[in-house]
This record gives C-alpha cells, sequence and structure tokens, in this order.
C-alpha cells in the first residue's frame, strides 16, 4: 500500500492511466496554445499579405507588410492567452508559458508565407508562398488529428475552406485595390 494514498491500489493500469494524465497535461498547457497561435498566425496575416502584394506589386512590400502583421498578432495573441486565465481553475498551466507559446507560435505561422517575398520576382514570390500556405493549412490539420483527435477529413476541409476565405478576401482586395 502507498503511505501517501493508503486505499489505493497498484494496478497494472495505474502508469497507463499516469501517462494518459500526462499526455493530457502536455496537449492543455502546450500543445493547444501553439496550436491556436499558429493556427492564427498562418490565417490572420494571409489578407493582409496577399492584398498588399496585389496593389503594389512588390514583393518587399508585401513582406514587411506580413513581418508586421506576425509580430503584431504574436504580441497581442501572446498577452491575450497570458491573460485569459491564471491556469489554476482550468489546469491549462502558467499565463507566461501559454502566453509566450501562442505568440511565437503566432510569429511562426505568420512568418512562414511571408518569407517567399524576400524573393524579388512577385510570381515567384506567390507560387511559392501559396505553396507554403497549404503545407501551413495541412501541418494544422494533420496537429489537429493528432493531438487533438479531430477526424482527418473534417479537420482538413474545415483548415483548407478557413483559410481559402480568407486567402481570397486578401487577393481580391488586392485586386479591386489595384483597379482590376
Amino acid at each position: 500500500m502507498n503511505e501517501l494514498a493508503p486505499n489505493v491500489r497498484h494496478t497494472p493500469q495505474a502508469p497507463a492511466r499516469a501517462h494518459a494524465g500526462q499526455d493530457h497535461t502536455f496537449v492543455l498547457q502546450k500543445v493547444q496554445p501553439a496550436l491556436l497561435g499558429l493556427m492564427d498566425g498562418s490565417v490572420s496575416t494571409l489578407a493582409p499579405i496577399f492584398a498588399v502584394a496585389g496593389l503594389t506589386g512588390k514583393p518587399i512590400d508585401a513582406f514587411f507588410v506580413g513581418l508586421a502583421a506576425s509580430v503584431g498578432a504574436g504580441i497581442s495573441m501572446g498577452l491575450a492567452e497570458a491573460l485569459s486565465d491564471d491556469g489554476v481553475v482550468s489546469g491549462r498551466g502558467t499565463p507566461v508559458t501559454r502566453g509566450v507559446i501562442t505568440g511565437l507560435a503566432t510569429v511562426l505561422g505568420g512568418m512562414l508565407h511571408t518569407l517567399p517575398f524576400l524573393i524579388p520576382d512577385l510570381r515567384t514570390a506567390l507560387t511559392l508562398a501559396y505553396a507554403v500556405v497549404v503545407v501551413e493549412l495541412l501541418l494544422i490539420a494533420l496537429i489537429r488529428w493528432k493531438y487533438m483527435r479531430s477526424p482527418l477529413p473534417q479537420t482538413t476541409l474545415q483548415v483548407i475552406v478557413g483559410g481559402a476565405v480568407v486567402f481570397g478576401v486578401g487577393v481580391w482586395l488586392g485586386r479591386l485595390g489595384a483597379g482590376g
């Protein structure tokens, strides 16, 4: 018998339950904040970046808008996550850790499809950025499937449709503002 918990029997399932609890804590305190940031950074920066690329035709302009949007969103999301709760009641971990994870993941999500705009040729930058966006959205779907146990076809469809809508708005606004 355990001295700290005299009425608890040790069974072969106990280590499995302990491991499941650790997995749940990891998902709740690390994966969920990272996924939140990655999703926000990937999707919320699409419209401004692609709108500016369409408006100006200059990849470097789209890069700086993407940089500003990614860093700004990272700070905003990190603060929002850190201030959302203290983690005591929810078990979501410390606010600072969650905020840092969410903020960094948001910056990463926004910067991945921003980096191609360092290429001076707009067509090449756009083509590479499109490919990166598809990879980002598929990565988000895979993380949701693996850690959040979301059905892969459903989660892939949700992520891609959501990303496509925001992407389409950015392209449409870029063309609208450029007069075409």
